[in-house]
């Protein structure tokens, strides 16, 4: 295997980069989009405004002495980062760091009323109901004569082109959805993805869900898809502890989409009847690790969750946030090996991936330069194109 080369850590403080946009333009629009969802008191917009300005020219202020996960946060850096500029940290930490700021600042973690209101829940269920989602399950009853290859394949792509469902994204980038997705994927390793989960198997499958609504709807329906084949015999699903980058998935969103699934006419109805049935009888857990949370790589996960990660026949990381994390968010040169950077990892890993940030690994030099050629350097940030990456971590030597 080629050494893994060198790659800096990526920062937020190059002026018009793509990391300083976000930090300056699309957190304020965040709290602007938070201060509007609910009828917040008086103290809280005086939170979130200290918040927005703090964006923008101040520096990173300390959680409260009686914050449950203070603890944690010192560990993952706090106690070295408190006190510098937003921008000036590692991108990936300030971002983190940020989305669990708005949820101190809105009462989510303390005692009373706010406590464990998601902020971003009326976004969320707006996507949930809103008609596209209605149309795409309908679309599911097109699926029901397909040979089985076909019809997998189809779901593993809805569960990959699902990504583009991107609330934070879509609101700093506008028009996102109207964009037409690029067909031909910068990297597509579906055959070996399917290799690892032949029918008949005794596969268990831990899916890493990014998104909420529109994207963890078609995650499940793949889940479900794998056990009915019987592609996998078990399913555990990991969703984020508490809210997360405006639209991640939480248990009550799974939740959601379950319903969602179960109440609706068709295929769609089957599908998250298994689904229940699954929970109820183990085949289909749920996860809320802390680190899912956490400001950090994947390559520092805890040893508990490492132990999880390879006892599975596979692990599928779901998203861009996800791969930044799995990967290490490092401006990597694009051709570095997918399996370099993930050398690290205790079992077979795989990402489904809209591209919605500059971090990239596993082109060829050839896909790179027809990339650049036709669109610059935007096909990193602009959600039109796609990965599926497989690695297997080699034999051990004997």
């Amino acid at each position: 295997m080629p050494e893994t080369p060198f790659a800096p850590v990526i920062l937020g403080n190059e002026p018009g980069s793509f990391p300083h946009s976000v930090l300056a333009e699309r957190h304020p629009a965040i709290i602007r989009q938070v201060r509007d969802a609910f009828p917040y008191g008086p103290g809280q917009h005086r939170a979130l405004d200290e918040l927005l300005e703090s964006c923008a020219e101040g520096t990173v202020a300390p959680l409260p002495a009686d914050a449950p996960d203070r603890a944690a946060w010192h560990e993952w850096g706090l106690a070295e980062y408190a006190g510098r500029s937003w921008f000036d940290l590692p991108w990936l930490w300030s971002e983190s760091y940020f989305y669990r700021r708005l949820l101190e600042v809105v009462g989510y973690f303390a005692p009373g009323p706010w406590r464990g209101i998601d902020p971003f829940r009326p976004v969320k269920r707006a996507e949930l109901d809103a008609p596209e989602t209605g149309r795409e399950l309908a679309a599911l009853d097109g699926l029901r004569d397909l040979p089985e290859p076909e019809r997998g394949e189809a779901l593993l792509h809805g569960s990959l082109w699902g990504n583009r469902a991107d609330l934070g994204f879509r609101l700093s980038a506008a028009g996102a959805e109207a964009r037409e997705p690029v067909p031909a994927l910068v990297a597509d390793d579906s055959e070996p993805l399917w290799s690892l989960l032949p029918p008949g198997g005794a596969a268990t499958l831990v899916l890493v869900a990014d998104n909420a609504g529109r994207e963890l709807v078609p995650d499940l329906l793949l889940i479900a898809h794998l056990l009915a084949g019987g592609r996998i015999a078990r399913a555990v699903l990991h969703v984020k502890p508490y809210p997360y980058y405006v639209s991640d998935a939480t248990m009550a969103d799974v939740l959601d989409a379950l319903e969602l699934l179960r109440t609706a006419p068709g295929a769609a109805g089957e599908h998250g009847r298994l689904l229940r049935s699954a929970m109820a009888d183990g085949r289909l857990a749920v996860r809320a690790h802390p680190f899912s949370c956490a400001p950090l790589p994947y390559e520092r996960m805890p040893e508990e969750l490492r132990a999880e990660f390879a006892g599975a026949t596979l692990t599928l990381f779901k998203g861009d946030l996800n791969y930044r994390r799995l990967v290490g968010d490092r401006r990597w040169p694009p051709t570095t090996p997918f399996a370099a950077a993930t050398a690290y990892f205790p079992g077979p890993v795989a990402a489904l991936r809209t591209l919605k940030s500059e971090v990239i690994t596993g082109l060829t030099a050839a896909t790179e330069a027809r990339l650049v050629a036709a669109a610059d350097q935007r096909w990193r940030t602009d959600g039109t194109h796609a990965l599926i990456q497989v690695s297997r971590p080699a034999p051990a030597a004997t």
